[in-house]
């Protein structure tokens, strides 16, 4: 049966872009130092964490999921927060939580005095800012990478989790280093429902074709590879990523490449920063962009919306998967 290529457009820059978190069962009881593993190494965390800085809605709403809101000593976002938080099932949370704007710099994280700070390579953590694990390490915090974000050995390439994994298995491993002792159990529940919604809209959704996360810019899209969160997406949605021979997660691809692909479906993520930046706005760019304007999504009018907090990995990502699921089933595939 035909597979659906979907073409995922971001159109504005990403300042921060997923939260996953590997599997990894820590060393001795909750409240003592606890090993586990993070982008492929130890780490140990010396006790249980009582200031938590956080970068990006998606990585603060993991922490609302996992009940760990009062943990939280404040969490950057970006312009376009108001999206994410007016769809966001924490909207409480976020109020609760102190925000601490959107400059993830060093003198925001070092005014909140964290114990342990939860982010990524261009998820927060920069060479041009000084804001590194090592860095976090030197103010007497644990630097917490979102595995989406790790960078694959040798390289600044990022993404080092299996795609099949990262519907369901979305942060067990910080809410133990949280020390949060109910968390096991509440998550294990989480993420057994998050399977559970995952899995059927597989099922459900005849094969679509390549799908692909993008993000618009002059040189061409910025799109996600096979080491993304929307691979995952688009996979349990039943399509199929355009740009899955990208050996990357978030990457910038070209508009000739976007265009052989052809694909059927784009999907668009919603930021909102700004009126260029509108989902009216971006189709209006892909219908005026000479390659893309000839592919069979654009032709056809087949464009799906989604936040941006839906496409980085975290707790709405089983949503995602149903949301993307319908929209192809809707259309015929």
């Amino acid at each position: 049966m035909k597979r659906l290529p979907v073409l995922v457009l971001s159109g504005a820059l990403l300042t921060a872009c997923g939260a996953t978190v590997e599997e990894a069962a820590p060393s001795g009881p909750v409240g003592a130092p606890a090993t586990v593993t993070n982008c492929g190494e130890p780490l140990t965390v010396p006790g249980v964490p009582q200031r938590v800085v956080v970068n990006d809605t998606g990585v603060a709403e993991i922490m609302f999921a996992l009940g760990l809101t009062d943990r939280i000593a404040g969490y950057t976002t970006y312009d376009g927060k108001h999206v994410d938080y007016n769809t966001s099932p924490w909207r409480a949370d976020f109020d609760r939580a102190p925000s601490l704007g959107t400059a993830f710099t060093r003198e925001t994280i070092r005014a909140a005095r964290p114990d342990f700070v939860f982010a990524g390579w261009n998820y927060g953590f920069k060479e041009t800012t000084g804001v590194n694990p090592d860095w976090i390490r030197s103010i007497g915090a644990v630097p917490y990478q979102l595995t989406e974000a790790c960078r694959q050995a040798g390289s600044t390439k990022r993404g080092v989790m299996p795609r099949s994994t990262r519907c369901s298995r979305t942060s067990p491993t910080s809410g133990r280093c949280s020390g949060c002792r109910a968390v096991p159990r509440s998550w294990s529940r989480s993420t057994a429902h998050g399977s559970r919604r995952c899995t059927p809209a597989h099922r459900r959704t005849r094969p679509a074709g390549p799908g692909l996360p993008v993000r618009q810019r002059v040189a061409g899209p910025f799109t996600s590879g096979r080491t993304g969160t929307p691979q995952a997406i688009i996979e349990n949605a039943g399509g199929v990523n355009v740009f899955a021979d990208l050996d990357d997660s978030w990457t910038t691809a070209s508009w000739e490449g976007a265009a052989q692909r052809d694909p059927q479906v784009i999907a668009i993520v919603d930021y909102g920063v700004g009126p260029e930046n509108t989902p009216d706005a971006k189709i209006a760019q892909l219908r005026s962009q000479p390659l893309l304007a000839n592919t069979t999504a654009v032709r056809e009018g087949n464009f799906v919306v989604i936040p941006y907090a839906g496409w980085v990995e975290g707790p709405r990502t089983p949503g995602s998967v149903e949301t993307l699921g319908a929209y192809l089933r809707s259309k015929g595939f």
